[in-house]
Parts: structure tokens; sequence; C-alpha cells
């Protein structure tokens, strides 16, 4: 049985999905649903808050 490669920590901190997600162009095969639009329009809310409190944590951990 082959043995699993660890990911190192380069892995670890690739961002071009994140980025990715916010700059993508549109897709005129995907439906247009208001409830998708809401649904992305939320995540992407979520994640720029979860950004910015990891932010935050970090600062103040430094900062102290």
């Amino acid at each position: 049985m082959p043995k699993k490669e660890t990911p190192n920590t380069k892995e670890y901190f690739q961002l071009g999905e994140l980025f990715g997600y916010f700059f993508r162009k549109k897709d005129p095969n995907r439906p247009q649903n208001i409830n998708l639009k809401m649904m992305h329009g939320v995540n992407k809310i979520s994640i720029i808050m979860f950004l910015a409190g990891m932010t935050f944590f970090i600062l103040k951990k430094l900062l102290s």
C-alpha cells in the first residue's frame, strides 16, 4: 500500500481558489436564479468576515 504524502506548508497557504471565487468571469451556461445569486452573495460575505476575524485574531495575539 503506497504511503500518503503529507502536505507541506506551502500547500496550506494557496489562495488561488479563494481569489478565483471572487474574480471569476460570468458563465453564460450557468442558470440565472435569485436563490443561487443570494447563496453566492452570502458565501462571499462569510468568507470576508472569516478572513477579517482571523486577521484581527492574529494581530491581537502578535501585538499583545
